[in-house]
């Protein structure tokens, strides 16, 4: 039997999404593949139980950016090494974000946000996951871009955020395109721009920030496949085709593309490098925020 660890709680996109890759999986490897929640710590918890597990390739982790890229660095006591306590297999689909406004924001594209941001600074507040969580920082990334400042306000979870962004508590969200998107879609909140380097899908009318003005910035959702480090070359071999396959099956494509995600084609040691590069980023942000979290 081979277990998919998520390390959130059952019924996120995480989760949904790793639920999906299992079926696809144990197809492919005529084997039992379930998925096994074990939430705690913003993703700590679960990601360490995978660490500490046998290199045997009946035990594999669904990262993400949070506990892969800015985990290492809004800790300061992380029970495992992102980068040496892990196999990379392979990526398994990057989202983009969405800058959401409320309605009653005066300003309909992301220059003239920046505009009122730069006129009024400290009068405008902007909602998170939490307190590090990956669209925290994706927003102090825009911040320190653009020049500009907002009041953080950090939630539990982006439902709650996202019921007081339309209510006009706050002023501005980043969140995943897909929880966004149906507030979008009805006029409850103003998409501004996504974070992506091409436009999404899903909001196709919609600029990057990039085309807004604000070239190279960028700030995706990303989940992956990991193993134990030290998985013997075969077995991740097997295992990273076996889930590449699963991945870029047809159906599986179309589930991901109605999620806002996009399936990616980084792989092996190129996932590793991926790491790294997240890591260092995410660092460079948090250090300039001053974000450290127990």
């Amino acid at each position: 039997m081979i277990r998919i660890v998520v390390p959130f709680a059952a019924g996120g996109s995480t989760d949904l999404i790793a639920r999906k890759i299992a079926e696809g999986l144990g197809q492919r490897l005529s084997a039992n593949v379930i998925v096994e929640n074990r939430p705690g710590a913003g993703g700590t918890v679960g990601t360490e139980y995978v660490a500490r597990q046998p290199a045997d390739g009946y035990t594999i982790l669904m990262g993400s950016v949070s506990t892969h890229g800015s985990a290492p660095c809004v800790y300061t006591k992380l029970p495992y090494d992102a980068l040496k306590d892990f196999t990379p297999l392979t990526v398994v689909a990057t989202i983009p974000n969405v800058m959401s406004v409320n309605k009653s924001v005066p300003a309909n594209n992301l220059q003239e946000f920046v505009a009122l941001l730069k006129k009024e600074p400290e009068k405008y507040s902007f909602a998170s996951n939490g307190q590090g969580t990956s669209n925290h920082l994706a927003a102090e990334l825009f911040k320190s871009t653009a020049g500009v400042s907002m009041v953080h306000v950090p939630y539990r979870g982006s439902g709650p955020a996202l019921i007081d962004l339309v209510g006009g508590q706050i002023n501005m969200m980043m969140d995943v395109v897909m929880t966004s998107y149906p507030y979008i879609k009805d006029g409850k909140i103003k998409a501004l721009a996504v974070t992506s380097p091409q436009r999404s899908p899903m909001l196709p009318d919609v600029p990057t920030v990039a085309e807004s003005g604000y070239p190279g910035y960028e700030a995706m959702v990303w989940f992956g496949m990991l193993a134990p480090a030290k998985l013997p070359e075969p077995l991740r071999a097997k295992l990273t085709d076996a889930l590449v396959q699963t991945l870029h099956a047809p159906a599986m494509k179309t589930y991901l593309e109605q999620q806002g995600a996009q399936v990616s084609d980084v792989a092996g040691p190129a996932f590793g490098t991926m790491i790294k590069s997240e890591i260092d980023k995410w660092c460079g942000v948090v250090k300039q925020a001053g974000i450290k979290l127990d």
